[in-house]
């Protein structure tokens, strides 16, 4: 990799104007080159406070999902010639300020795809999470190691830093329209591990606010659905073996 990549921080959203603004504000234009904004089919004026802070605004023109907004931004990635995508939420929970933290392996050409970890820092600041996310979160991660075949200890977290060499690798099979809402980030961290990509954590936080500011719009039960869809149709599927073995050549067409 380069010593100077050019970097793309993609922000998925939905309805966030109060926090869109603080989130594009809060990356450093000196670390990345473009902040794209995918709306996903905001109802408010979020698209309009993106726009403000500096950032490029891409509205999907309807609510397709999370996947699909991120789906979106990696291409662009591809088609416009960045070398690394990162991603980040538009509900201000992830901190712009460890991007770099973010792209230090992969500047050092130790990894192909970064994933922050809430877990491997163990400062336990959870705020306001629910209980129930604070279990899923520690549960997905244990099972996908098992599946996967390789250590994770944060599965579900979507601020990462993956290279766009990585994702012209079409065996990922991220075109599916399954992956639209939340499966596509376990999904991709999934396959890039099963099919010999490298692969790595780094310690990052995450704060939840206070209940009275917003909670998440993932519904309990299809979101997590949504997320465990992936693990389960490895399960049975076991793609990997139709596309090529852990450490075969990644051919990019």
């Amino acid at each position: 990799m380069k010593s100077c990549p050019r970097v793309i921080a993609i922000v998925p959203v939905l309805d966030e104007e109060k926090k869109i603004g603080n989130v594009v504000r809060r990356i450093s234009r000196d670390v990345v080159e473009r902040v794209l904004v995918v709306d996903d089919g905001s109802q408010d004026s979020s698209r309009e406070v993106a726009a403000a802070e500096g950032a490029d605004v891409h509205p999907l023109g309807r609510t397709v999902g999370v996947g699909a907004a991120i789906r979106y931004g990696y291409r662009v990635a591809e088609e416009d010639g960045f070398d690394i995508a990162v991603v980040l939420a538009g509900n201000d929970k992830d901190f712009p300020e460890e991007i770099p933290l973010l792209l230090e392996p992969i500047v050092r050409n130790e990894a192909d795809l970064v994933q922050g970890s809430r877990y491997l820092s163990g400062h336990g600041g959870f705020g306001d999470m629910p209980f129930y996310r604070r279990v899923a979160t520690r549960l997905h991660p244990l099972l996908m190691s098992v599946v996967a075949g390789y250590r994770f200890t944060d599965s579900t977290n979507g601020f990462r830093a993956v290279t766009t060499s990585l994702l012209r690798d079409r065996r990922l099979g991220l075109d599916s329209s399954a992956l639209d809402e939340y499966g596509l980030e376990p999904h991709l961290l999934f396959m890039a591990a099963r099919l010999g990509h490298r692969v790595t954590e780094v310690p990052v936080r995450k704060v939840y606010p206070p209940r009275h500011l917003g909670q998440t719009k993932m519904r309990p039960v299809v979101g997590w659905w949504s997320i465990l869809r992936p693990l389960v149709w490895a399960l049975v599927r076991r793609p990997w073996r139709a596309v090529g073995r852990a450490g075969d050549k990644v051919e990019h067409k």
